[in-house]
Parts: structure tokens; C-alpha cells; sequence
């Protein structure tokens, strides 16, 4: 494995990193659990919440070098680096004004003397993380855990190394002391070593199934607490009395922001039959209106994919899918031109029976179905093994709730795309993983919550042979 910078666009090897050694994994954990016990679970909330709003106010300062870097390493949309890193600094923000409340202790109502429950942090917490949003997939982590006052090792993706030092020092540069968040370059075989570590307390990871059940073998394994937010294929539900427009354009943005790499995407497009060719015909219309270019290019409005691998891996699952039965309706091919560009593709025609129809796309490919009533649809929606996010667009809301609470997901948004924000809880169900991010959530998958006994004044008696 090699930790290295090549830019998507122009396929250029930029920097290679080296990775650490063992014994330096080793110099961090230790750093990172001294770094705990002595100095950052001891501060109060209110320090801690210093050092975090401070390096919320960093990202906004530094924006450009930031976004820039996303740009370089995995060839995000300038302005969306810019958008993503907006968010970082909310969540960010979110977590500093709020924990201290979500914190606070619980009262507990009960016959004789006094019960509470109080939350505490566990220790050092060790996180793997993906490239397709280089910040938001660190800062969903770090706002919550550092507020609660564990600290944080991560191993980032080894195409965003530049990413990954670079909020390493963001907060060093907000006054957080050394091991509060650190980088590691480690291979796979180093990260078990890392995660079986007895003073590693709970390991969090986002990324495929495959790493998924790995880390989380690992981690159940050495009893370590873990929250797995894998992959998605979200449901796309247009039901028959939808706004045409509202559908259309939630579609093309939930489908194509990212350049379809995003685990919420809008990947599978359900539509009732009395809307479903308007609705193919307009959105065909806009994917076609995408310009490829430079995505440092404010006129860009499709970029490359991350690595050359991502887009074989794309090609094959299309070529699965059209051997498989299904019609390409558009696009289905590499672009021809420089950098890892792949034609924005719509699949149709692909039958349950088809090796594809439970496959996750994760480039700009939407698979369209036309089904005949909400049942059908509800059907075609839960049948996959995800179940992450997914929307139902109508104008009747009340519909779309009950169309809404069918349907086996974490997460489900009525006539928008699925999406994020801090006080929202992030995460799914079945193969998408499990455990919260974000919102009051978030802030309590890795914490100690410590039920804390007073006995009532001068009872000291034993009865009924309770315990």
C-alpha cells in the first residue's frame, strides 16, 4: 500500500508519503493515550469548546487552501470542496455550542436517596476513513469525540494524504495539544495491530462492506466498541402526482454531486408509470447538459473520478449490468480525453435477476425503474442489501410519510434528496452499517454513560434479597 497524491484530472503522480513504521504506530498511540488521560479528558467544556470553535473559524479562513487540496487528491468540484468544507465548519461549530447540554448529567427518578446518570469519555479512539468527502467523513468524527474529550488516530484513504495531514494540523493550529487528532499512514496489517491495542477504546469506520466487516471482525474481536456507516444504494422514489420539476432536479443533484461518489446518492430511481417517461426524458435532458473539464474550472460541472481503479471498477459493474439485460440509455463509456472522466450513465431495464440490480455504483451512474403503483415501489426500494438514505417525492407530504416509514432505511427525505447537516443523525441499516453520526446522536456512541447511586441517609438494610 502506498499512501500517494495523483491528480485525477491530469493523471499525474504528484507526492508519495511514506508510511509509518511500527514502532512509530506505536510512539502515537502511546502519545495519543498520555495526551488523554493527562491533559484533554481533564479539560473542561468549555476549553475544549475553545479550541474547537477556533478551528471552525480556521476552515473558514483558509477555505481555498483546503478546498484546493480535495481538488488535487481526489478531483472534487472546487466549488464543492468549498461547500463541504462550509458544512465541516458547522458541524464543527454545532458540536462546541451544544455538547456541554448533551453532556450534562440525567436525573433519574427513584424511591429513596439519589440516582444520575453521568456521560464520561472512554480514551483513544482509532477511525478509518474514505476519500470521497476528505473532511466531512473526519470532522463527523473529531466534532463530537473531541468535545466529549477522547482523543482520535485515523487512518485516512491513501489516495488524500495532503487531506489527511492537513486536519491534522488544523488542530494543531487551533492550540490542541499533540495526540488530540493524529494522522497514520499504516497498511491494513498495522491497523488490526493498532485497533487490538489495550488502549485503543472504539474504532469507527466508513467505507465499503468489504472494509466494513473486516474492521469490525477486528474490532468485535478485542471488544471494542464500533459504528460502521458503509455503503448505500438510495432509493429514488417518484410517486404519480410529483412536481415534475422538484423530481428532475433532486434527481440529477442527488445522483451526480460528487461525480456520484457518495454513499447517499440518489442511485436507484424508482418512478410510478403515469410520470415515468416525462420524468426519464427531462432528466436524461439535464445529465446531458454536464460539462467534464478541469474541476478547478468554475465551468466544470462534472469532474473525473478519484483514481483510474475507481473508474475500471465503474466500467465493469456497467458491463455486468448490460450483460446482465439492462439498456444504456446514456453514456455507459470512458470519456475520451485526459483524466479518470466517465460518461454520465443511465441503466434501464435491469431485472432483478440481473447481477447488478444490487450492486452499489459509486460514479455517475443512475439505474431507472418504472413500477406501477407505491407497492411496487416500496418493493423494488427495500430490495437490496442497503439501507442507508433514500427520498419519496410528492406533492402530497402526508403521503409521502407513509410512503416514507415503509421503507427499510436509516434515513428517508420527502421531495429532496437525501443529505446532511449537524443536527440531523446520520447512518443506516442492513448492510449500511450501523451505529450514529452527527446531531444529539452522534455525540453518545463513544462515551461511558455511568450510572452514579446514592443511597438514601442512614439506610444501610438489605431487602427482599435484591441485588
Amino acid at each position: 500500500m502506498q499512501y500517494q497524491t495523483i491528480n485525477p484530472y491530469t493523471e499525474e503522480l504528484v507526492r508519495t508519503f511514506d508510511l509509518h513504521s511500527d514502532s512509530e504506530a506505536e510512539a502515537i498511540v502511546a502519545k495519543a493515550d498520555e495526551t488523554y488521560k493527562a491533559d484533554w479528558s481533564k479539560r473542561s467544556p468549555a476549553a475544549r469548546k475553545t479550541v474547537v470553535k477556533k478551528a471552525a473559524s480556521i476552515l473558514r479562513e483558509r477555505i481555498e487552501e483546503f478546498a484546493g487540496y480535495s481538488t488535487l487528491e481526489m478531483g472534487k468540484l472546487l466549488r464543492e470542496g468549498r461547500s463541504e468544507l462550509s458544512l465541516c465548519a458547522d458541524i464543527l461549530d454545532y458540536f462546541a455550542d451544544n455538547a456541554e447540554n448533551f453532556l450534562a448529567p440525567e436525573k433519574i427518578d427513584v424511591k429513596d436517596g439519589e440516582a444520575f446518570i453521568e456521560t464520561a469519555p472512554l480514551g483513544v479512539l482509532f477511525c478509518v476513513e474514505p476519500w470521497n468527502f476528505p473532511y466531512y467523513q473526519l470532522v463527523r468524527v473529531a466534532a463530537p469525540n473531541l468535545m466529549i474529550g477522547n482523543t482520535v488516530i485515523c487512518k485516512h484513504a491513501p489516495n488524500v494524504p495532503q487531506c489527511a495531514l492537513a486536519f491534522e494540523r488544523l488542530f494543531l493550529d487551533a492550540g490542541a495539544p499533540a495526540g488530540v487528532w493524529t494522522n497514520v499512514f499504516l497498511t491494513n496489517e498495522q491497523a488490526a495491530k493498532v485497533i487490538a491495542d489495550s488502549r485503543i477504546r472504539g474504532v469507527a469506520l466508513t467505507g465499503s462492506e468489504r472494509a466494513g466487516a473486516a474492521v469490525a471482525s477486528e474490532a468485535g474481536q478485542a471488544l471494542k466498541k464500533s459504528t460502521m456507516e458503509l455503503g448505500g444504494s438510495d432509493p429514488f422514489i417518484v410517486l404519480d402526482d410529483a412536481d415534475l420539476e422538484t423530481a428532475v432536479k433532486w434527481a440529477v443533484n442527488g445522483r451526480m454531486r460528487n461525480s456520484g461518489q457518495s454513499c447517499i446518492s440518489a442511485k436507484r430511481f424508482i418512478v410510478l408509470e403515469g410520470i415515468a417517461d416525462a420524468f426519464l426524458t427531462r432528466v436524461k435532458s439535464e445529465v446531458e447538459k454536464l460539462k467534464p473539464g478541469d474541476p478547478m474550472d468554475p465551468g466544470t460541472s462534472l469532474a473525473p473520478l478519484c483514481t483510474e481503479a475507481a473508474l475500471n471498477n465503474a466500467l465493469k459493474q456497467i458491463d455486468i449490468a448490460i450483460k446482465g439485460g439492462a439498456n444504456v440509455l446514456l453514456g455507459g463509456k470512458r470519456l475520451d480525453r485526459r483524466g479518470f472522466f466517465l460518461a454520465p450513465t443511465i441503466l434501464t431495464d435491469v431485472r432483478p435477476d440481473n447481477p447488478a440490480f444490487h450492486l452499489e455504483f459509486f460514479a455517475p451512474v443512475a439505474m431507472f425503474f418504472r413500477v406501477k403503483n407505491e407497492d411496487e415501489a416500496v418493493g423494488v426500494a427495500n430490495d437490496s442489501p442497503f439501507g442507508l438514505g433514500g427520498s419519496v417525492i410528492t406533492k402530497d407530504v402526508e403521503r409521502g410519510k407513509r410512503v416514507a416509514r415503509r421503507i427499510e432505511s436509516g434515513m428517508i427525505f420527502i421531495n429532496r434528496a437525501t443529505g446532511t447537516s449537524p443536527e440531523l443523525p446520520f447512518g443506516g441499516v442492513k448492510n449500511s452499517g450501523y451505529g450514529r453520526e452527527l446531531s444529539h446522536l452522534g455525540i453518545g456512541e463513544f462515551v461511558n454513560k455511568k450510572l452514579i447511586r446514592v443511597a438514601a441517609e442512614m439506610s444501610d438494610a438489605v431487602s427482599g434479597g435484591r441485588p
